[in-house]
C-alpha cells in the first residue's frame, strides 16, 4: 500500500470536525503520487461527496475543459481540497454549498500537509480563496494575485487562480466566457512552468 492509499484510508475515520457527519465520506485526493502540479481547491461538492472523487461535478467538467486547452493533462496531475467534507445546508431534497469555516479548514489542514509531503510538486496552484489564504496567507487576493508566482516554501512555484464553480455562478454568457479565458490564461502560466521544469 502506498502512502496515499494509506491516508486515504485513514482519513474515512476523521472526526477532527463535525463535517463528517451527514456526508457519504471524506473526498481525498487523486493523482499521480509524484506529480509536477498540484492543484487545490476548496471543498468537495454533492456530485464529489457521492462520488468520492474530487472535482468530477459540474465545476470540475470546467476543469477539465481549461486543463486541456491550457495544454495540461490531468492524469499527469495531482488534484485535492483544503477540506475533505463536504459542507452544505439542506434545503428540502438539494444540498445547498457552504462555505468552509476555519475550524473546518484547521481540522483538515493535518491531510493537505500529508499529501503536500508525499507529493511534493513543483508548481503548487490554490483554486480559490479559500486554499489561497489556508496556505499561502490571509493576505493574497485571487484577483489581484491571480496567474502570477507568489512567494511561499511549499513549492518552488506557488500561484493562485480562480475556483472554476466561480465561472459557473457569472450571470450572462459574455461573463462566463471571458472568466473561463481568463482562467485558461492561468492555467496556460502553469503549463509554461512545467514545460520550463
Amino acid at each position: 500500500m502506498t502512502e496515499l492509499e494509506r491516508l486515504r484510508e485513514e482519513v474515512q475515520g476523521c472526526r477532527a470536525c463535525e463535517l463528517y457527519k451527514g456526508t457519504t465520506q471524506a473526498v481525498f485526493g487523486e493523482g499521480l503520487a509524484k506529480s509536477q502540479a498540484m492543484f487545490v481547491g476548496e471543498q468537495p461538492g454533492d456530485r464529489e461527496d457521492r462520488e468520492g472523487h474530487p472535482f468530477v461535478g459540474p465545476a470540475g467538467r470546467i476543469f477539465d475543459k481549461a486543463l486541456v486547452e491550457a495544454g495540461i493533462d490531468r492524469k499527469l496531475v495531482y488534484v485535492t481540497n483544503t477540506v475533505k467534507h463536504f459542507h452544505y445546508e439542506q434545503r428540502g431534497k438539494r444540498r445547498i454549498h457552504q462555505r468552509p469555516r476555519a475550524e473546518h479548514i484547521n481540522a483538515c489542514r493535518q491531510w493537505l500537509d500529508a499529501e503536500l509531503a508525499v507529493v511534493k510538486p513543483r508548481v503548487l496552484v490554490c483554486l480559490g480563496a479559500v486554499p489561497a489564504q489556508a496556505l499561502v496567507g490571509r493576505q493574497v487576493k485571487v484577483t489581484k494575485d491571480r496567474g502570477k508566482p507568489l512567494e511561499s516554501e511549499l513549492a518552488p512555484v506557488v500561484m493562485v487562480t480562480v475556483h472554476p464553480s466561480s465561472i459557473l455562478r457569472e450571470r450572462d454568457e459574455a461573463r462566463r466566457q471571458e472568466a473561463y479565458r481568463s482562467f485558461v490564461a492561468d492555467l496556460a502560466v502553469v503549463a509554461a512552468e512545467l514545460g520550463a521544469g
